[in-house]
């Protein structure tokens, strides 16, 4: 299975960002007083996007596809403009206001990859950039369910993701063989 190939992405430019722009991010200049009293300053990124209803601001997606060869982690490679680089990860999106962690996921899991998921279990809080919290979400897919036969991603104009697994039984020997071609492999894929 595999959603629009991600080719020829490239940074064309990088300058600084007009507050009033910012759609999704905003600096942040925190003051905070250490274990001594002695008042200092930390500039960070904040998201702008977390719904009033939410601790979360989105989900992780671990999904893994019960294969007749065994069992395969699902992944996705998507190029990200702040690294210049294609990145594997695993499906992954933001809460919409009013939607549960586990719909979120579900949601998220079908527009990406195609594939019809049910919410297993859902981890604690994880922190991620910045002021930014996600929580993982661990999807069952039925590989029986017609909807799973040939998955069909139903991508936004703006998202190019290509969607692939990777047998657990060789995982790390695939990321490191990912690595040394150049990709950058996030964190929660580890």
């Amino acid at each position: 299975m595999s959603s629009p190939v991600v080719l020829n992405s490239r940074v064309v430019a990088r300058g600084p960002l007009d507050p009033a722009e910012a759609r999704w991010k905003r600096l942040v200049k925190t003051t905070f007083s250490d274990p001594n009293g002695v008042e200092r300053t930390w500039e960070s990124a904040g998201r702008q996007t977390r719904p009033a209803d939410s601790l979360v601001d989105g989900v992780g997606i671990v999904t893994i596809l019960n294969k007749a060869t065994g069992p395969e982690l699902l992944l996705e490679k998507q190029y990200r403009p702040s690294i210049d680089k294609e990145v594997i990860e695993i499906p992954a999106g933001m809460i919409d206001a009013g939607e549960t962690v586990e719909d979120c996921a579900v949601r998220e899991l079908k527009e990406e990859t195609g594939y019809v998921g049910v919410a297993q279990q859902t981890s604690t809080i994880i922190s991620g950039f910045c002021n930014t919290n996600f929580n993982l979400v661990y999807i069952h897919v039925d590989m029986s369910h017609p909807d799973n036969q040939n998955p069909k991603p139903q991508l936004e104009d703006s998202e190019f993701i290509e969607c692939f697994s990777v047998p657990l039984t060789s995982l790390c020997t695939e990321l490191k063989r990912l690595d040394g071609e150049g990709y950058a492999i996030d964190a929660r894929v580890v």
